[in-house]
């Protein structure tokens, strides 16, 4: 009975060895905008990347490469807030706007 227990242990254990686990998905790399005064937008790197800002502390998502980046908030066509930032991979990394125009 002992060697019959030992053989289904040796070949259950055997069946994980060829079938590899997945590797698990990793969290998004994000940089989370809060504090943007209304009717502005965001800007990463140069490029609008974040929607039209259309109430008081509303926070928006927004997901980026890991790596250095340069955030900035506009209002038409005035730049009111700029923040350079390194967000580490799956970081969700928050930029606080404290521009004064909230």
């Amino acid at each position: 009975m002992r060697v019959f227990v030992a053989m289904m242990a040796i070949t259950l254990s055997a069946c994980s060895w060829f079938h590899p686990k997945k590797a698990p998905i990793p969290d998004p790399t994000q940089i989370i905008v809060t504090g943007a005064p209304v009717n502005s937008t965001v800007f990463v790197d140069g490029s609008q990347i974040g929607t039209l800002t259309t109430r008081n502390d509303h926070p928006q998502v927004l997901d980026v490469a890991a790596g250095d980046h340069k955030v900035e908030i506009h209002v038409g066509d005035s730049v009111v807030y700029r923040e350079d930032i390194y967000v580490a991979p799956s970081e969700h990394r928050i930029v606080r706007v404290l521009s004064g125009l909230n």
